[in-house]
């Protein structure tokens, strides 16, 4: 495409602005006399032609700055990172022996042409037309040549030939000594002929591409045995606190009471769910035998990537662009992997920044494939602390490298140069670099915006390869349209992909959560394009991972036992929950069809006995087919219109292909039933919108554009796609994509596809395959917890609860459970606020919950304890958590339980039930520039209002109980320590929220200010109770009698 395209549907409108000119290939001679390093003119040279410093790019550098770049600098062109080859008559520099120039500088210095040379040199530089060297046609005449084209081209290609060559034989190797362990082949059968060969790769071929790794029996066992147990003691402990209630705090006693049944349906909710937890292997050898073989087309099934993003100031356009970028390197046929950024808010200093990074992909994705580095984000592969030169043997690494990591330098400059130029919006608007008025410059009055960059008609790499396409997309915005935030972003790119390259998948990715594993999209692909499983899976959810968290991980943002335990025991069920980001779809399943049904085998039965005898069972039998027939016709419904309507869409020319009216005419041949399902199929315009070209992607089970479609309908019908009016009267937000009604779309969305009866799948690979950023002072990470929170609330209040949703449906019993947990936890803020003030009332008033124990009072309070820290024990052991990420999760259960959890039921009341939106301002008060410093930054919010009155009543508690206690003898201390342990147990809990609240206090210790307080309001009791300056009284007390004498 040659600019960005924009319009509105409704306004019959279409635009075509060349704002920003898209980059193009290299050519390969310049015609420009102008240096662009210093600025003057070009010489000649003495045969009077132009000089040419690179011969591969033509990138115009005088003499004098191409010998000083090759003296001084790096010796390579400032734009394809090539050595420069030395030119006849300029002095030679350390490396020349070795470049692959040395050919060229021997003919210019001593004069020797070679014809019959030259074709053979040309051919083992460039590379072919279909951008694949072609090593057939390397015809070295001489030993010095040979080694230098081994080092240009030969070098990786080679090398990488070499590696696979003993990978493969390692690998029959093992497979062989594997069958003749088993005794199906003979040593003597084995051999190295081709056919041999040709079956092994077929035989592994077949295998399967993942395996379900159980949990070993040793561990799980034991730790279900603890959780019944552990059920049974709660039953018999709440029993006797029911049946013993404390007379003399009857109020505190009831309170306590319904809080710990609250707690005990709160931890069966979040317990049961993890009976089942599993892992999962991928063979991502297998998945290439089987789908990219040698010789043949690749089959492997085609991605489409979305990245959302909002503001580019409150979300830096250099993590949006490094994200893309790892995007653009990941390891997948380029021509199958196609990238659209939704940018929500128009914004011109986004439109930039993608135009800069497509620029700057054209060297960063030839480098990362070339040299196979990980992760393939700029930003954050230069910054590891780690060996760069480990397992690299390639001699030009290191120079290309350093020449990469100041080209990358130089584009974040320019994107910072964008983003300081974006703080200030002139009075006029944003204009393009044409003159042309940007069309966001309304963020909330514009069109809809498309620009292509890359791909098939975009700019080829330095190499002249094609790289993946990217797709810059702003949906159309207008006053009195309901846009529904991050859901209607995402509806939109399902349309926009649909339409221009209908991937029958789709990954989905925060603008913060980079590609850390470039083989991720594969290992979703082992389970996606699995001919048993792939078809019933609705998407494949990866673990988040997170940079830049604090090594004590002070506020569990990397949510540890969530990923790691969680989601592990539903993907034993039915699946994990959706969680945003992260996630591999199925389209198919996001458009609303339901799962393909599977044909159970029929059961054995018994002829032996007369047919009378088993007429109840016949009768059933009957019944069963008939409603099983039933469920086929109205749950199998699309499946079936999908591939009627796929063969009559393919048999069509490119005029009739968007003619929904001639779906009518296939309809002959057909009896009344599928006559009458057929005709429904104009019903599609209802649920999917007024758009044909959509409505036909839609019908194409395995992706692709229809025939007969060009560009230009394409760009049209793109454009209507995300018009604001689109969504009206038709079924999207309410059955079909991304589920409106919530701030957490993500949960609402997975909830309603595992209601219809699909199934998800948890991958977590050795290498972590995203990784994202998240907020790691205090303030922000409330903030983070209450917007979740919300939407769990919201999700209560409407009608997807799952409390009362979806019965009828699939949605298995245990699922069910982990979806009523994710919607009900913020509730549990309210018992939890009640119970961590009962400890210092308790202390306050002298009065305790709890009455005299007996002895078996006593044994179900220490097995209920000993239960608690037994299943925790036993769940690290299977999951591998460390008890550190397990301890950090508590801790911060209580914290977000007494604040945002609990800001969240009050506000999401007063939005579902009032109206009434309310929001919380954060205003920052300090800041630090040291690493973490972010960790010490002290905003305040009205969430610390909550767990700071807790701490501060606690401890207040705490010291007035040892005062009373000092008071009163050495008969009070007993009663006092149970107080004590309650008391203590909520400080602890709170003590990461103290330590945030106080900052970084000159690097004291929190803990030292804690105990500080605390021993010195102690002492000081003490001490006044000693009275150690007063003078005793040794003679009777005298008192007032009472008594008027």
């Amino acid at each position: 495409m040659t600019g960005l395209i924009a319009g509105s549907h409704q306004r019959n409108e279409l635009h075509v602005m060349h704002g920003v000119e898209e980059p193009r290939p290299a050519i390969r001679q310049s015609v420009s006399k102008i240096c662009r390093v210093c600025g003057d003119e070009i010489g000649l040279k003495e045969n009077g032609e132009l000089f040419v410093a690179c011969h591969e790019c033509g990138f115009p550098v005088c003499r004098p700055c191409y010998e000083y770049e090759r003296s001084e600098g790096s010796q390579c062109c400032p734009q394809c990172n090539t050595r420069y080859k030395r030119h006849k008559g300029c002095p030679r520099v350390v490396g020349d022996d070795e470049s692959n120039g040395d050919a060229d500088d021997f003919e210019d210095e001593f004069q020797i042409k070679n014809n019959r040379d030259t074709p053979d040199r040309h051919h083992v530089v460039n590379p072919s037309e279909n951008g694949d060297y072609n090593p057939q046609q390397w015809q070295p005449n001489g030993q010095g040549f040979s080694s230098i084209a081994g080092s240009v081209v030969g070098k990786d290609f080679e090398g990488e030939k070499d590696f696979n060559n003993a990978e493969w034989k390692e690998r029959v190797d093992k497979w062989k000594a594997k069958q003749e362990k088993r005794g199906l082949v003979s040593k003597d059968d084995g051999g190295n002929d081709k056919d041999d060969e040709d079956d092994i790769l077929m035989a592994e071929a077949r295998q399967p591409l993942w395996r379900k790794v159980p949990i070993p029996s040793s561990k799980i066992s034991p730790y279900r045995i603890v959780i019944v147990l552990r059920l049974i003691v709660l039953c018999f402990f709440l029993r006797f606190r029911i049946l013993t209630p404390a007379n003399d705090a009857y109020p505190l006693w009831l309170i306590s009471v319904i809080c710990e049944i609250w707690f005990a349906l709160s931890w069966i909710l979040d317990q049961f769910p993890k009976w089942f937890p599993i892992t999962r292997e991928t063979y991502l050898d297998r998945l290439s035998l089987r789908f990219e073989r040698e010789g043949e087309p690749n089959r492997l099934a085609p991605v489409d990537v979305f990245v959302s993003t909002v503001d580019p100031l409150k979300e830096p356009p250099i993590i949006t662009a490094n994200t893309v970028l790892s995007i653009l390197s990941v390891d997948y046929p380029v021509e199958k992997v196609s990238c659209y950024v939704s940018d929500d808010g128009a914004s011109m200093l986004l439109f930039d920044t993608l135009s800069e990074t497509a620029e700057f992909a054209r060297r960063w994705v030839p480098f990362c494939k070339k040299y196979n580095i990980e992760p393939r984000a700029p930003e954050f592969y230069f910054s590891q602390k780690i060996d760069y030169l480990k397992d690299k043997v390639q001699p030009t690494f290191v120079k290309e490298r350093r020449a990469m990591k100041r080209e990358y330098e130089e584009f974040k400059v320019r994107i910072n140069a964008l983003v300081a130029k974006a703080q200030k919006k002139p009075e006029e608007g944003w204009v393009m670099q044409d003159g042309t008025p940007w069309p966001g410059n309304n963020t909330r009055d514009h069109p809809g915006m498309i620009q292509v960059y890359l791909g098939s008609q975009g700019a080829l790499d330095v190499e002249g390869k094609e790289l993946p396409r990217l797709v810059y997309v702003s949906r159309e915005k207008r006053p009195g349209y309901q846009h529904h935030k991050k859901a209607g972003a995402m509806n939109a790119l399902v349309r926009v992909s649909a339409v221009l390259t209908n991937a029958p998948f789709m990954l989905n990715l925060d603008c913060d959560h980079y590609i850390n594993n470039s083989k991720a999209v594969r290992e979703a692909m082992c389970f996606l394009m699995d001919p048993q499983l792939g078809k019933k899976l609705c998407y494949v959810q990866f673990p988040q991972r997170f940079d830049g968290i604090d090594r004590h991980d002070r506020y569990a943002n990397r949510n540890i036992v969530f990923f790691d335990i969680n989601m592990k025991g539903l993907d034993g069920i039915q699946g994990p929950v959706y969680v945003g980001t992260g996630c591999v779809f199925n389209r198919q399943a996001l458009y609303g069809y339901d799962p393909p049904v599977s044909e159970k085998r029929p059961k054995m039965t018994c002829d032996c006995w007369p047919s009378w005898c088993c007429c109840c069972c016949g009768g059933s039998r009957k019944k069963l087919k008939s409603k099983k027939g039933e469920r086929s016709l109205f749950g199998g419904f699309y499946s079936k219109k999908k591939k009627t309507m796929a063969k009559n869409y393919s048999k069509k020319g490119s005029a009739p292909i968007f003619d929904l009216e001639e779906i009518e005419e296939g309809l002959e041949g057909y009896d009344e039933l599928e006559k009458s399902s057929l005709m429904s199929q104009k019903n599609f315009e209802k649920r999917f919108g007024q758009s044909p070209v959509f409505i036909a992607s839609t019908l194409m089970e395995e992706g692709g554009l229809p025939e007969g479609t060009n560009n230009t309908t394409l760009i049209k019908e793109a454009i209507h796609v995300i018009s604001c009016g689109y969504e009206e009267k038709t079924e999207w937000g309410k059955e079909i994509g991304w589920i409106y009604g919530s701030v957490t779309e993500d949960i609402l969305t997975g909830f309603k596809m595992h209601c219809r009866g699909w199934k998800s799948v948890y991958c977590v690979p050795k290498l972590a395959a995203f990784k994202g950023s998240a907020p790691i002072n205090l303030s922000d990470r409330l903030h983070q917890v209450l917007r979740w929170a919300l939407g769990s609330v919201e999700i209560f209040l409407s009608r997807h609860c799952p409390l009362w949703y979806g019965y009828g449906g699939k949605l298995k019993w245990l699922e069910r459970l982990a979806y009523t947990n994710t919607i009900v936890y913020p509730l549990t803020s309210i018992p939890l606020l009640a119970y961590c003030t009962i400890p210092a009332v308790c202390l306050l008033t002298g009065k305790f919950i709890i009455p005299t124990l007996n002895n078996l009072a006593s044994i179900w309070f220490i097995a209920l304890f000993l239960s608690i820290i037994a299943t925790g024990v036993l769940e690290l052991r299977w999951s591998g958590v460390s008890i550190q990420d397990w301890w950090r999760n508590e801790q911060f259960w209580v914290i977000g339980g007494v604040s945002a959890h609990l800001f969240a039921v009050f506000q999401g009341l007063l939005k579902v039930l009032a109206g009434v939106d309310t929001n919380f301002t954060v205003t920052s008060k300090a800041a630090d520039d040291a690493e973490f410093g972010e960790l010490y930054l002290f905003k305040w919010t009205t969430l610390l209002i909550p767990p700071t009155t807790l701490i501060i009543l606690n401890m207040v508690g705490v010291v007035a109980g040892v005062s009373d206690a000092i008071n009163n003898g050495y008969g009070s201390w007993g009663p006092l320590f149970g107080k004590l342990f309650f008391a203590f147990w909520v400080i602890v809990h709170l003590y990461p929220f103290l330590k945030g609240l106080m900052g970084r206090q000159n690097r004291t210790p929190t803990i030292v200010v804690l105990w500080s307080i605390l021993l010195a309001s102690i002492f000081s009791l003490v001490w006044v109770r000693i009275d150690p300056f007063l003078p005793k009284q040794t003679g009777p007390i005298l008192r007032q009698c009472g008594v008027e004498c």
